[in-house]
């Protein structure tokens, strides 16, 4: 438990980390890349260098004084976070690490304003909330690899078929190397790929939702195709040209929370945006063989069909269920896109809605969704990207 003075003290602080956190989080990366190189290996080196995991730092140290005095506010970024730090293979030694460099740069970027009141409060609010995330990920690493062919860390899988979704989206099966099957996991979770690149000092690693629902002896990817020069594509770009059937790729179990209660049998609505419709295919497999009696809503919107990945799979899914509607938006075509109309036409407010896509498109769905009366517990979205902490995004 923190003192009321130590908790007085960060609170204090709530402003001027408001003003100053980018340049704050912006120099204890620097500090602690240059002291610890080796964390290159964990960290998406394309959100660095576009500001994005400094920002996402920021925001987070920021809400951590912002609820300084009821810390349990947090607790739900805590596990989503830490759903990513076990996928990427964070360990208890790496909290430490980061606590040093952070004070640092507190201590750098504000000068004589950084007293030793201040350093020493958060020091000690640093340890609460780093004690926190090494315990939800211990318990999370010991049900990883207590489950049944569970394991922690990463194993090598070999991709044994690679098939074309659509112009931009390729799918990969991969199965464990050593001939073993794969452990249980909820629709909608991810994996990590590791993959060391001809070239690049350091290995990679991305996030990619689990696309199919759970089989015994694979998982299934489906990864977009980024633009050459996008710095995000680095990994995608490797993966759609480099890797094929019969190569090998480093795998993490899975984790996630973003999941569908496949026991539920009430209205539900899977709403996604381009690449977004990833998990949406586990879920909406997982329906069509569990509970096939559900109704279902699954609405996609692609820039053209060319682009819309799945559309064979979806129509074979709901061929097998009793009660869905499903429906494709072209954004090049005049007025084709997921409007207040169309959700009002096809989105049954009592039931739940799993929304993925990019953040506008994201934003957007889920504003007018609360406009028509959902809260906020029967709205569920994906939000790809950094958040906190060590994390990739």
């Amino acid at each position: 438990m923190l003192s009321q003075g130590t908790r007085d003290i960060v609170k204090s602080t709530a402003p001027v980390l408001a003003e100053h956190g980018t340049k704050i989080t912006s120099v204890f990366y620097r500090n602690m890349f240059a002291a610890h190189p080796e964390l290159l290996n964990i960290f998406n080196h394309a959100n660095q260098a576009q500001g994005r995991q400094q920002a996402a730092l920021a925001n987070t140290v920021y809400a951590a004084a912002v609820h300084i005095d009821n810390l349990e506010n947090i607790l739900p970024a805590v596990v989503q976070i830490a759903h990513k730090h076990v996928s990427l293979g964070i360990k208890a030694e790496h909290y430490p690490i980061v606590g040093e460099h952070l004070l640092e740069a507190i201590k750098e970027v504000l000068g004589d304003a950084a007293t030793d009141d201040i350093l020493g409060a958060w020091a000690e609010a640093y340890g609460v909330i780093a004690d926190a995330f090494i315990s939800v990920e211990a318990n999370m690493y010991k049900e990883s690899r207590e489950q049944e062919n569970g394991w922690n860390f990463f194993k090598s899988f070999t991709v044994s078929r690679k098939v074309k979704e659509s112009d931009t989206i390729t799918s990969f099966y991969l199965k464990p190397a050593d001939g073993t099957n794969v452990p249980e996991y909820k629709p909608g979770q991810f994996i990590s790929i590791r993959v060391s690149i001809p070239g690049e000092k350091y290995t990679m690693i991305r996030q990619y939702s689990l696309s199919q629902a759970p089989k015994p002896d694979e998982f299934r990817i489906s990864v977009k195709r980024e633009a050459d020069k996008d710095p995000n594509g680095v990994v995608s770009i490797f993966l759609h040209e480099r890797v094929n059937e019969g190569d090998i790729v480093e795998v993490s179990a899975p984790a996630g929370e973003f999941v569908l209660d496949a026991a539920k049998t009430t209205p539900v609505a899977f709403i996604s945006g381009g690449v977004g419709i990833t998990p949406m295919m586990s879920m909406l497999e997982t329906v069509a063989t569990a509970t096939p009696d559900r109704p279902t809503v699954f609405l996609h919107a692609a820039r053209n069909e060319a682009l819309a990945a799945f559309r064979s799979d979806v129509e074979k899914h709901a061929a097998s269920m009793s009660n869905v509607k499903n429906k494709t938006f072209y954004s090049d075509e005049p007025n084709s896109f997921i409007s207040r109309k169309v959700l009002e036409e096809f989105v049954d407010t009592t039931g739940e809605v799993y929304v993925c896509g990019p953040v506008p498109f994201m934003e957007s769905i889920i504003r007018e969704l609360r406009a028509m009366g959902m809260k906020e517990d029967q709205i569920h979205h994906e939000f790809f990207g950094p958040a906190m902490q060590i994390e990739n995004g």
